[in-house]
């Protein structure tokens, strides 16, 4: 994949430090591939203790540039290692890419809470946190910064088999 995203001739993303949840594939991956091209500096957070072989890729091609961690972000521990790791590797956090989430089906009818606790303590709660120790890291740091919180479609209707999830993703 071959993303080149410029400004004045200069990567758009240059000296910035993106730490980007739910990255180790899918959309969050691909952002990360993008983040990368444009200059930036990416920590790829997610659950699975190793990287996926996309994620081994991004390692390969842009070395010190970029690290995985493994976390969960449902767990206050791990939410602040994330931001801990991330500062710790790069000094700073300039972009919150908020992408973690977990996807479920069933009928509405026999949805159990198992499940709804699942979704609403990745999706809402970890979500929430993690935004809040990185703006936390963000102001007091001083600089700023961006955070990008990822939504879906199923937040503004309702479908057959997804209640559940689309009740964790408001629009």
């Amino acid at each position: 994949m071959t993303i080149s995203v410029q400004q004045n001739g200069a990567p758009m993303l240059e000296g910035k430090v993106a730490l980007l949840s739910g990255a180790n594939g899918g959309i969050g991956l691909a952002v990360a591939y993008a983040y990368l091209a444009s200059g930036a500096k990416c920590v790829i957070a997610d659950l699975p203790v190793d990287p996926s072989a996309g994620v081994e890729a991004l390692l390969q091609k842009y070395g010190d540039n970029v690290t995985y961690v493994h976390g969960d972000i449902t767990q206050a521990e791990a939410r602040h290692h994330l931001v801990n790791a991330t500062l710790a590797q790069f000094g700073q956090i300039d972009v919150l890419f908020n992408n973690a989430a977990v996807f479920d089906m069933g009928p509405l009818l026999e949805a159990s809470e198992a499940q709804f606790d699942k979704l609403f303590n990745v999706n809402v709660k970890g979500m929430f946190f993690l935004m809040q120790d990185v703006a936390n890291a963000m102001v007091k740091a001083g600089n700023g910064g961006k955070i990008i919180n990822m939504a879906s479609q199923a937040g503004r209707r309702g479908e057959a088999l997804v209640a559940h999830y689309c009740a964790t993703k408001p629009r």
